[in-house]
């Protein structure tokens, strides 16, 4: 397919403010840019279409380097309760899914956020046992780190108060020593196992969704890590080829592979072409803010009595880096407290890779001025997800304390210091949205506040810097800044296409842009009518 490209705005962002005024694509690459008189008089012939943008916006394609793609699949399929505000709100909809479900199928449910509660209280198996008391339930916390389950789940598990905790996660036990239905981190695992498995027509319908949810926020890929978590690895892995290796679906994936997983993965045929590709090997070193199980140097100012949870014993963690070594993969691994990340960093040191090559730290959310000098001088990246300013603040201020919060959430600084750094959503954990992420950066206001103020406000990014976080940054962080992230000659043909321009309005105003098109490979994949 050839077309000419024209009528509207088109940011190249090979420089703050670069435009040109016309593209020529020929089959999914970008051949020219420039004037459209001289683009139609080079290349203009009766096969070349050309596409006015009416006076939208183009940039290079938006994309998210870091969320679970099958998993936002699912939000869209299963009881999403993100947006729910109170306990009884959340067992009413548990309920009225209930009526929708087989008799014997488990009832699950994605999303809950205590913080969003007007008193912050946990789901504990109490809350949902008097409303389902045969039918196991399993919530997951919006994080993903935390899971409440009820008596039946406990029961279907094995777990009792002789259940000991598993390394790298916790089984919330009340004062009598029985469980309370509250597990963190690893800990999860032991309901996860005790899970049906899911039917491969349900990761197929899962995938599917988000690719074509993704479309209308104007992503044309994203990093994913979810071939771990549905079975065999083949499940996901076949779910790909079918959607989106032929292009059925078409959609810029590259693939994280769990170490748990990445043995198996090794002995199968693998999809490939334009659209799949596999990459580091994604290991987690702690949990999350929410439910204290990020691992930090100092306890939390809230709790005093924990400071997080180590997912792997260093020894442990050593071994896995090197293990990615001898398979020539790098490792991309979730960081969000400080001593994690430090951990991280030291057996990086230890187990460093190859020359060119770099490793991906996931989130970077509390670190220090220490930390911070050593990463820059570390082959690292790092994988930012703006939207967290947005769903943490202000409750993290109680979590971590003023002092912590100095150099917490560090989006600006981090780049000034030349990381490479790339923008995600950790979907389905936060909005898969790339314009709520690029506004999260520049204002970094709470979602949670009407009118709140800008936390740290020095952090906040200008919209250009925001937007490479998604661009060049997404397409740096995998080695392909040289095809993909800009509107160059030879680069791929992949388009975000707005209503409005973003560095002409107030950034508070980011979020009401609409997404007129999403273009992949050249190709019109989504079309606001």
């Amino acid at each position: 397919m050839k077309a000419i490209w024209h009528g509207g705005f088109i940011y190249t962002m090979l420089e703050e403010g670069d435009r040109t005024e016309a593209v020529y694509v020929e089959d999914g690459v970008i051949k020219g840019t420039g004037s459209y008189e001289r683009l139609k008089e080079k290349y203009g012939s009766p096969e070349t279409e050309e596409i006015s943008l009416n006076g939208a916006v183009m940039f290079p394609g938006f994309v998210d380097s870091h969320l679970h793609l099958i998993g936002h699949g699912e939000k869209q399929l299963q009881l999403d309760l993100s947006a729910l505000t109170s306990k009884d709100a959340i067992l009413q909809a548990a309920k009225e899914r209930e009526r929708q479900l087989p008799k014997n199928d488990w009832l699950i449910g994605e999303g809950w956020n205590e913080n969003q509660f007007e008193t912050p209280d946990y789901l504990t198996k109490h809350d949902l046992d008097r409303l389902f008391p045969d039918r196991p339930v399993l919530l997951k916390r919006i994080c993903r780190h935390a899971i409440a389950v009820n008596s039946a789940a406990l029961q279907a598990a094995g777990i009792s108060r002789n259940t000991p905790d598993p390394d790298g996660g916790v089984i919330v036990k009340d004062a009598n020593g029985e469980p309370t239905g509250l597990l963190f981190d690893k800990a999860q695992d032991l309901i996860l196992k005790a899970v049906p498995p899911v039917s491969q027509h349900y990761v197929d319908e899962a995938l599917t969704a988000a690719i074509k949810d993704c479309w209308t926020k104007g992503l044309t890929g994203g990093h994913s890590e979810d071939l771990s978590y549905y079975g065999d690895v083949s499940v996901p892995m076949k779910a790909y080829e079918k959607a989106v290796a032929g292009g059925k679906y078409p959609f810029r994936c590259h693939l994280l592979v769990h170490h748990e997983a990445v043995d198996r993965w090794e002995q199968l045929d693998k999809p490939s072409g334009p659209y799949v590709e596999f990459g580091a090997m994604k290991i987690f070193a702690d949990g999350a803010l929410g439910g204290r199980t990020a691992l930090l140097k100092e306890p939390y100012q809230d709790d005093p009595s924990t400071n997080g949870v180590q997912v792997h014993d260093d020894e442990t963690l050593g071994r896995l880096i090197r293990k990615a070594r001898e398979k020539g993969m790098e490792v991309a691994v979730h960081a969000i407290g400080d001593l994690a990340f430090e951990k991280v960093l030291n057996a990086i040191e230890k187990h460093p890779p190859k020359n060119g090559r770099h490793d991906r730290l996931i989130h970077a959310q509390v670190l220090d001025n220490e930390l911070i000098e050593r990463a820059a001088r570390m082959p690292i990246a790092l994988d930012l997800q703006p939207h967290f300013v947005a769903s943490d603040f202000p409750w993290v201020i109680d979590r971590l304390g003023k002092d912590r919060m100095k150099t917490a959430f560090a989006w600006k600084t981090l780049i000034s210091k030349g990381i490479l750094c790339a923008g995600g959503s950790d979907a389905p954990i936060e909005p898969v949205d790339p314009l709520l992420g690029i506004q999260s950066a520049v204002l970094r206001k709470s979602s949670h506040e009407q009118n709140g103020p800008s936390y740290n406000e020095s952090e906040c990014l200008p919209v250009y810097e925001a937007i490479k976080l998604y661009t060049e940054g997404s397409a740096g962080i995998i080695y392909k800044e040289k095809s993909r992230g800009k509107i160059a000659e030879g680069y791929d043909a992949d388009f975000t296409v707005l209503s409005g321009d973003p560095f002409a309005i107030d950034p508070a105003q980011l979020h009401l842009l609409d997404i007129k098109k999403t273009v992949i490979n050249g190709q019109i994949v989504y079309e606001k009518s």
